[in-house]
């Protein structure tokens, strides 16, 4: 795909009067005085969709709308929401919501990008709002008439999108008679000839209803694995004062009606809550790019082996068999494992990237 020339673009402002956005904020919510449940939360930061938890609605009406985009004001992230959420509201870091009637999937993510740029200075001590957001001007792409050309920024995030899909399918979906990936020459391994468990414990006095938070703070830093399905398998956040931690690992969900079998990569130095343990290979792996390869080849080996009624403990996992790419010698290719991700990534940046600069 050729690189964008932004040269021909127009600014606009996101908000206020002949804004392209109504600016909200959602209704004031704080999600301790949630119970669990299905919809999603959503609240500052830059991961996860903006997503730290499901939570049961407290009345038919509760709920902010999807198709939006949602704004962190401590780090000027933007994620199109599709799905009906709930939204953090109240003083502070609540979240900020832009509407217009027109948008849709690719729209949404194509502005995000865009935003994400313009507002990649806000910070905890230099914090966006409402006002500051309606504020902000983004050059956009323009039709004949000089207004935003919504058509080619659909095309041009669908094909992004659909691009870095077929890549991620290729190593997901590994087949033997039919992969862009040829597996002829990967090797079987023994999940337990190559990682170990961490042996990782929490404050002897630990109390979930105190000690943990469903929001990253300075108080509560470490991510914690439990037995999370979807968003990293990170639904809580610890002191880092409470609980053992390590760095470049894998998590292994052992529980779960839906979680059980999970891997996700943890590159950021994490802890563990429940229902969930960190691996780390023998080998010493720095590269975030080989972590998540393993996590996607992995889970495609043994999620299959477990349900909730048999959980994914070490003990049985450790025994399970991984194919991985492999070197004459028979060991592990972590070569090939880190420059495969890196090239998928690098690609989806760069097209990116393509949105705002020449």
């Amino acid at each position: 795909m050729n690189n964008i020339c932004t040269n021909n673009w127009k600014e606009f402002k996101i908000g206020g009067k002949n804004g392209l956005f109504e600016v909200t904020r959602p209704n004031a919510r704080s999600a301790q005085t949630y119970s669990d449940g299905d919809m999603p939360y959503i609240a500052s930061g830059c991961f996860n969709n903006g997503v730290c938890g499901y939570f049961e609605q407290k009345d038919k009406n509760d709920f902010d709308k999807g198709n939006c985009i949602t704004v962190s004001p401590v780090d000027g992230y933007a994620f199109y929401q599709k799905d009906d959420f709930l939204g953090r509201g109240g003083a502070g870091s609540s979240i900020i919501i832009l509407r217009r009637d027109n948008l849709n999937e690719y729209v949404g993510k194509f502005i995000c990008t865009i935003i994400r740029k313009a507002c990649k200075e806000w910070t905890y001590s230099n914090m966006g709002n409402k006002d500051k957001l309606k504020d902000t001007i983004i050059k956009l792409p323009v039709n004949k008439n000089n207004e935003p050309d919504w058509k080619y920024m659909e095309s041009y995030m669908k094909n992004i999108m659909q691009e870095s899909e077929k890549n991620i399918e290729n190593l997901q979906n590994i087949s033997r008679s039919k992969n862009e990936i040829n597996i002829e020459e990967w090797q079987e391994y023994r999940l337990g000839d190559l990682f170990y468990k961490c042996n990782l414990n929490k404050k002897n006095d630990f109390n979930k209803n105190s000690d943990v938070s469903l929001e990253k703070t300075k108080e509560f830093d470490l991510p914690l694995v439990n037995a999370k399905h979807y968003n990293n398998g990170i639904m809580y956040y610890g002191r880092s004062s409470d609980f053992d931690s390590e760095i470049m690992t894998l998590d292994i969900v052992q529980n779960g009606a839906v979680a059980v079998g999970d891997v996700y990569a943890q590159p950021q130095r994490t802890g563990v809550l429940e229902d969930a343990y960190l691996i780390k290979p023998y080998e010493v792996i720095t590269s975030e790019e080989i972590l998540q390869f393993l996590a996607t080849v992995i889970q495609k080996d043994i999620k299959q082996h477990f349900s909730y009624d048999d959980k994914c403990t070490w003990d049985k996992a450790k025994e399970m068999k991984i194919h991985l790419p492999s070197k004459i010698d028979g060991k592990p290719d972590w070569e090939y494992m880190e420059n495969y991700m890196k090239n998928i990534m690098e690609d989806t940046q760069s097209k990116l990237d393509k949105l705002v600069c020449c």
